[in-house]
């Protein structure tokens, strides 16, 4: 029987970012604020009766919880049929697969990406739309307005369904399917990738790899491909095990949260590869052997050796990077005689060019790459990618991105990020310095001029939207530039990114570290900002 609940007071605090809505798992926890939520997503959607919702998250707590209310709204409000992934696991990129493959209408993901779990950490939900990407800024907009003024939400006085094995349920009038998380998503990697020669790779005597499943959402993705498919010895897969506080870790991809990993990749009998993904699997790490490959360079690495790998043989259409992400993917795209896209941060942006053909490789520099096969970043994806770039090229990790740099230049490139700001403090710190940028240009620090700075706009060549005050960037006369942002992906207060990049024709020496190439600019991007003045920080939480 479906009952209706009638609500005295609706959120006010259910506007979704650009990663849906995230907040403290106790916040969704109060009666009917999931709720709230879910049946705001429903009542801005038409069309869906009788038709099909995919369903599933990263493992994190109270994913289960949440699942059961979902489902049973989804009955009340009339979907014909919800496909849950088994234990109410499904990465990202996969429901972005099953969404595509099964010509669902859309799905709702449960995840907060990277951010820590547990009964005090974090929690999300999102609404992906029918070609399997993040909701774009109109739905997204609409299902915070209704937030704000329903008064009653639908739910199927039910009991809860088993979601432990695959099988098929009925729920009122809907049908409920719970199948194999992996299975979709691993036939189409197979349909991508030379699993032969990559199987190869994996069982030679010589090759040795490391995963880092963080315990998030892909170890089973991981163990089941890696592993199982492909022949990867026991135990290449670590931290496989899904756990609703992740292992007590932050599944963040990267060399400050992924520090176990990064000791064994720099240890003195370090494997060959390493790779890590985040809580909901749709980020990466790849690591060679004391060796770490930036975001930015992995995405013009992928590109430039793209037709080694059965999918993407033809050739690409297009390179889309987020506007923080390096310039290193143009210069790949401008040797191939294609496009590169500047958009803003946020995947949803590469949504409309790849529908319209207009980019096949995708990437942002927070760890995040992917292709048109989905309609998210793809951590696994990456991975695999990489692993046949490895199998053809008979080459170590390194090997490839230096002769990646002696081909098309060095972007020497960081990002410094300052996390748990107070919010007041960054939003100052960002006023002073959009205050700022009208004085900069011409202006000279040490050996660098400014050639111009502005808080970056996007018009989108497909529908012709305008996103507005996306990040504020200064670019110098040599090609280097910096690039401010306030990120809106944690829970407690803001997190200050920093970009910092500077290009060399030429690298004379390869083997510089980052951080030295960059000193220079590192401490103007301080002086600019006033980054220290401002939150008091003398240094950033984490440097990638």
């Amino acid at each position: 029987m479906s009952v209706l609940h009638i609500l005295t007071e609706p959120f006010p605090d259910q506007k979704p970012g650009t990663s849906g809505l995230r907040k403290k798992v106790t916040i969704f926890q109060q009666p009917h604020y999931l709720a709230n939520f879910v049946q705001s997503i429903f009542d801005s959607l038409q069309g869906f009766e009788g038709q099909t919702l995919v369903v599933g998250g990263d493992g994190r707590y109270y994913n289960r919880e949440a699942i059961q209310i979902i489902l049973k709204m989804a009955a009340a409000n009339g979907f014909g049929r919800v496909l849950v992934g088994r234990d109410g696991i499904l990465s990202t990129p996969a429901a972005s697969c099953v969404i595509r493959k099964h010509g669902a209408f859309g799905g709702i993901i449960l995840s907060a990406s990277h951010n820590p779990a547990g009964p005090k950490g974090d929690f999300g939900i999102k609404y992906n739309i029918g070609n399997g990407g993040p909701a774009p800024e109109t739905v997204t907009g609409a299902i915070h307005e209704h937030s704000l003024r329903i008064r009653e939400y639908r739910v199927l006085d039910a009991a809860d369904i088993d979601l432990t094995r695959e099988a098929i349920h009925s729920l009122g009038g809907m049908q409920v399917e719970v199948f194999d998380p992996v299975t979709d998503y691993a036939a189409l990697m197979e349909s991508l990738f030379d699993f032969e020669a990559i199987g190869s790779l994996l069982r030679s005597r010589d090759f040795r790899m490391r995963f880092d499943a963080m315990h998030a959402v892909n170890g089973p993705y991981a163990r089941a491909i890696l592993e199982q498919r492909l022949g990867a010895p026991a135990g290449t897969v670590m931290n496989a095990q899904p756990l609703e506080d992740f292992g007590g870790g932050h599944p963040d991809p990267n060399l400050t949260y992924a520090d176990t990993l990064v000791r064994e990749m720099y240890s003195e009998d370090a494997p060959r590869f390493g790779a890590a993904s985040d809580g909901d699997g749709d980020r990466n790490m790849i690591l060679g052997d004391h060796f770490f490959v930036t975001p930015s360079d992995s995405l013009a690495v992928l590109a430039a050796n793209a037709t080694l790998v059965p999918g993407y043989r033809q050739g690409l259409k297009g390179i889309a990077r987020s506007m923080p992400t390096s310039q290193a993917a143009d210069r790949v795209a401008a040797a191939l005689g294609i496009t590169c896209h500047e958009t803003p941060t946020g995947w949803k942006f590469f949504g409309n060019l790849l529908d319209a053909g207009l980019a096949t490789l995708c990437g942002e520099e927070s760890f995040g790459t992917g292709s048109d096969h989905v309609r998210e970043k793809d951590g696994l994806w990456t991975v695999l990618f990489w692993l046949n770039l490895l199998a053809v090229r008979q080459q170590s990790v390194a090997d490839i991105v230096r002769d990646h740099w002696a081909r098309y230049g060095r972007n020497y490139y960081s990002r410094h990020d300052y996390e748990g700001l107070d919010l007041t403090s960054a939003d100052a710190l960002m006023s002073a310095l959009r205050t700022t940028m009208a004085s900069l240009p011409d202006k000279v620090f040490g050996d660098y001029r400014v050639k111009y700075s502005d808080d970056f706009q996007y018009t989108d060549p497909v529908d012709g939207s305008l996103s507005t005050g996306q990040g504020i960037r200064i670019a110098f006369t040599d090609g280097s530039r910096i690039v401010y942002r306030l990120s809106g992906t944690g829970t407690e207060g803001a997190t200050l990114r920093v970009y910092i990049e500077r290009y060399e024709a030429l690298p004379e020496h390869q083997q510089q570290d980052a951080q030295d190439a960059l000193a220079d600019l590192i401490r103007i991007a301080d002086e600019i900002a006033g980054i220290r003045r401002h939150t008091g920080r003398e240094r950033p939480t984490v440097i990638t």
